[in-house]
């Protein structure tokens, strides 16, 4: 049985209490809500990663 499965069966049979059940909703809401935005909007051109040039190589003796 996969572990998501084996979890969503804990939580039935013990749910968390009324406060932990809020907190998850918010994290969720709140990640759902920037993926929402990223998928409209896009990337921030200020978040793009870049390769960063070498220099020159020193030569140790």
């Amino acid at each position: 049985m996969p572990p998501f499965l084996i979890r969503m069966l804990l939580w039935v049979r013990n749910p968390p209490s009324h406060n932990q059940q809020i907190a998850i909703a918010l994290i969720c809401g709140i990640g759902l809500a920037f993926a929402t935005i990223e998928y409209l909007v896009g990337w921030p051109a200020w978040l793009q990663a870049e390769r960063v040039p070498h220099g020159p190589r020193l030569l140790l003796p």
